[in-house]
């Protein structure tokens, strides 16, 4: 009886393993082959990325099927780094198990500046494509290496820096002043500035840094407001002052408006006379805080924000969100009392204003 037992797991175990042997033969087979090519787009081919497109596509792969040598599903991973990178800490950006996929713009954007990208500036991103097989994924290969050439874009606006004797002309200055364009592509800059003495503009580099070296622009020794990128002087604040600076790199024009900031409107009458509309309560410009301040008592009434005593320039808030636009609605007040009014100017094109009740 002990023999036939014997017998019996042995048996067993031999049976065992030939079948672990099977499934070792099994799983060899699911070995991935060398690499798989990218069939499009081809490397060196560029897009031009749109914030007001995002949703449209900026890149479409396509790929060769990866081979395991066994049928089995396999998974595809877009990876992307700034180009030249080791690949030591690559991007995820999509996955799919077809051999193409489409991404859009604000995700290839977003990936652009995750790699570190400049944005507003055309820059290689490498991209691969990554395979895998189950659940959690094995048997990685990887696809050749294509470069797309990428202008990404920020929701910050382009800037242009003001350098000049009213910072010791530092470019490097956490706190240079700054211009921002109105917007993607466009060249017109404008932002408010303390100037005393001469200035020019300068460009930033395609990391963002300002430094000597990087495009700059001064006067065209005219001094009639033209712009010129070399050979050019400097251009001149004769008056010490908190400036409007107005510069358009694509037409070569620029201007300094020298403004002194007040307060006026109905709600002013008490303090000013009349309804409050025939003049300004001026205002004292803060160099610490860089911001315009006034303390007043105020009716129930509305009031606006004008530059030297005109109506020439002048902010109001068109969406009652305590954002200033030039020519905007007159801002309610909505109860009597003495205000701190704050008027900060400081952070080209996102003008704010306050009004605290003491």
């Amino acid at each position: 009886m002990k023999n036939i037992f014997k017998t019996f797991i042995a048996a067993i175990l031999v049976t065992g393993l030939a079948t672990s042997c099977d499934e070792d033969q099994d799983l060899m087979l699911v070995q991935p082959q060398a690499s798989f090519e990218i069939i499009s787009p081809l490397s060196g081919a560029s897009v031009v990325l749109n914030p007001a497109e995002t949703s449209n596509p900026a890149l479409t792969l396509v790929w060769e099927d990866m081979d395991y040598t066994s049928p089995t599903e396999v998974t595809y991973t877009v990876e992307v780094q700034a180009n030249g990178g080791d690949w030591s800490a690559p991007l995820a950006v999509a996955t799919t198990t077809n051999t193409y996929i489409v991404i859009d713009a604000a995700t290839l954007n977003q990936a652009a500046l995750d790699a570190n990208l400049p944005p507003f500036t055309e820059a290689g991103l490498d991209v691969r494509i990554k395979s895998t097989i189950g659940d959690p994924a094995t048997q990685a290969a990887y696809s050749n290496v294509i470069t797309y050439l990428v202008t990404s874009f920020s929701n910050d606006l382009p800037r242009l820096a003001v350098v000049g004797a009213h910072q010791d002309w530092n470019p490097a200055d956490a706190n240079v002043p700054e211009l921002a364009s109105a917007g993607f592509g466009e060249t017109n800059y404008e932002g408010y500035v303390w100037l005393d003495g001469e200035y020019k503009f300068l460009m930033p580099d395609a990391a963002g840094a300002y430094a000597w070296g990087n495009t700059d622009y001064g006067d065209d020794g005219t001094f009639t407001g033209m712009l010129k990128e070399t050979d050019e002087v400097n251009a001149l604040a004769s008056t010490a002052g908190y400036y409007l600076l107005r510069a358009n790199t694509g037409l070569l024009t620029y201007t300094a408006q020298l403004t002194n900031w007040g307060v006026i409107g109905s709600a002013t009458a008490s303090t000013t006379g009349g309804d409050g509309w025939g003049a300004d309560a001026d205002m004292t410009y803060d160099p610490a805080t860089k911001k315009w301040t006034i303390t007043m008592d105020l009716a129930a009434a509305e009031i606006k924000f004008r530059a030297n005593d005109d109506w020439g320039l002048n902010y109001g808030d068109n969406g009652a969100d305590g954002s200033a636009e030039e020519g905007g609605a007159n801002i309610v007040v909505p109860a009597a009392g003495n205000y701190t009014i704050t008027l900060d100017l400081s952070n080209p094109r996102e003008y704010t204003y306050t009004l605290q009740q003491n």
